[in-house]
């Protein structure tokens, strides 16, 4: 009998993050999937998101034992969570984290009870559980994952039973929802929740996913056409996708529930008594609003209309995109970004920038996954435009490549985008108004070296201006002042500070008080990027 296999925090983390890199590649073939509960087409995002959102607090864990990562996990998820799949999502990362408590490494029997409190805990999230959703993946693949693990600990054959149980249960969605039967389609939470735990299975065996694709799971049902759902046949209509986070004390999760319970549909409240996701389709958020202010302060605070989500959902999927329509792809990396660059027009965003450059397959199958034929990428890192100017060679679309190096440059560039303009016109007006973008990022050292005339130590902050090696020192809002003074600064009016890396809103709200000190002729807007590797990018134009 070989020994018992364990596994650290670290790995555990690891694990995540091959299954987040797993779920980005077919979120968009998840949003296409999206009729339940209202067809608006961002499950796959969502999921993304809050994935991402577990994994950043997972990194910045200082305790690797599993119930330490397990547990940031679970809180990153918590703050992070994205519509109802998010929340679902983020209920079984907290049964992950209650399963492996205080344990410093788990095995497969271990993992195989921690999804199993998880997937309790999401049952258990919803007033009304429906099955044919996320929630029955969940279930069959824990069953499947228990089942193994009463005659084995080893967790890759356990996660293999979960992985076959969970791709059946989604093929067999149709047969629980009407909905899902009458559009043709699997349930989008289940599909993402399957790439999730085929990806951590992949991670086990030592699989490469660079080049490889997640399987689109299709119905099991022998004849099933896909028949996306009118706008006439919705209800009047569909309301406002409200989410916010309370923070507070003593929160109770029934008391909220039920005073929520009469303000609309698919209510989700999780969390604990000092932090609460509350999560609700209602047709009067104001409301909502009103009585989570009586229970604490509100934090991340998202309210959509999903009646425009829909009908922009439904334009995407349709053919009604014009032949000169142009859509735009754009690299970026940190949660904060990510919106900043759909609300400005992106149409699509990959994941990616300083070491996670994605690769040509993967920006080829966003490309592809769109319905417009003419297409500018912005890669906004030097490191990607190689890999960019690929995808025309792969893909029958009219493809421009834009060369954006920065961020900044990224966002001034889709600024200046003209939807009445042709192609090459927008591609040389977009690069005209990149290359008039100054770009300073500062991050800190994490080994001594030297570098030029600069002797670095290590955790000193560095300023990297467009690329260049400017300024160190051990204050961050000295060296941003350095890297300023070289700047001929009086030539620009506006100065924006993104900042990530862990940084908080306080610390860049005192960095833009002492920059504005310096130039007050600047205007200096502070703006959440959530980016990784970068304590601030500043942009200056």
């Amino acid at each position: 009998m070989r020994d018992k296999v364990l596994f650290t925090g670290t790995q555990l983390r690891d694990m995540f993050e091959t299954a987040l890199l797993w779920l980005e590649k077919s979120a968009s073939d998840i949003d296409n999937l999206n009729v339940f509960p209202v067809p608006d087409g961002d499950c796959g995002t969502n999921m993304t998101l809050t994935m991402k959102s577990a994994l950043i607090e997972a990194q910045r864990a200082t305790n690797t034992s599993a119930g330490a990562i397990s547990q940031a996990m679970a809180r990153g998820s918590l703050l992070g969570a994205r519509g109802n799949s998010g929340v679902i999502l983020c209920q079984l990362f907290g049964g992950i984290a209650k399963g492996l408590h205080n344990k410093d490494s788990f095995d497969g029997q271990d993992f195989a009870a921690a999804l199993s409190e998880g997937t309790n805990l999401a049952y258990k999230a919803l007033i009304d559980p429906v099955e044919g959703t996320i929630l029955t993946v969940a279930r069959n693949a824990t069953e499947a994952a228990q089942q193994i693990a009463t005659q084995s600990s080893d967790l890759v054959p356990i996660l293999e039973a979960a992985v076959d149980a969970a791709r059946t249960s989604v093929a067999n969605t149709p047969m629980l929802l009407p909905v899902l039967r009458d559009a043709g389609v699997v349930d989008a939470g289940g599909q993402g929740l399957y790439i999730i735990l085929d990806g951590i299975l992949r991670h086990l065996k030592g699989e490469k996913i660079l080049d490889d694709y997640p399987q689109v799971i299709t119905s099991s049902m022998s004849q099933i056409d896909r028949m996306p759902p009118s706008f006439s046949d919705q209800k009047e209509s569909f309301g406002y996708c409200t989410e916010f986070v309370v923070r507070g004390a003593n929160l109770d999760l029934e008391t909220i529930r039920k005073e929520l319970g009469g303000t609309g549909d698919c209510l989700l409240v999780v969390g604990d008594e000092e932090i609460v996701h509350i999560h609700v389709h209602t047709l009067d958020p104001g409301s909502v609003l009103r009585y989570a202010t009586s229970q604490g302060t509100l934090h991340e605070i998202k309210i959509q209309n999903m009646d425009d989500q829909y009908r922009q959902f439904s334009q995407k999927t349709s053919d009604s995109v014009s032949p000169d329509d142009i859509a735009t792809v754009a690299v970026v990396s940190g949660k904060g970004l990510t919106e900043v660059f759909y609300e400005i027009g992106a149409t699509a965003v990959v994941y990616g920038g300083p070491t996670m450059n994605p690769s040509t397959q993967e920006l080829l199958r966003v490309v592809e996954s769109l319905a417009h034929y003419k297409v500018i990428i912005l890669p906004n890192d030097k490191n990607i435009i190689p890999a960019a100017t690929q995808v025309s060679t792969l893909v029958n679309k009219e493809i421009e490549v834009v060369s954006t190096e920065t961020i900044p440059q990224g966002i001034a560039a889709l600024l200046a985008i003209n939807h009445e303009a042709n192609l090459k016109a927008n591609v040389a007006s977009m690069a005209e108004a990149a290359s008039q973008v100054i770009t300073i990022a500062i991050t800190q050292a994490i080994k001594s070296t030297k570098i030029g005339e600069f002797d670095i130590g290590v955790g000193q902050f560095m300023a990297l201006s467009d690329s260049d090696l400017t300024a160190v020192g051990d204050i961050a809002s000295q060296v941003i002042l350095k890297a300023l003074a070289i700047q001929d600064t009086q030539a620009n009016e506006v100065l924006s500070i993104y900042y990530g890396n862990g940084t908080g809103s306080n610390d860049a709200e005192e960095m833009a008080r002492i920059v504005k000190e310096q130039y007050p002729h600047l205007q200096i807007d502070v703006i959440y990027g959530g980016q990784p590797h970068y304590d601030y990018i500043v942009s200056l134009e």
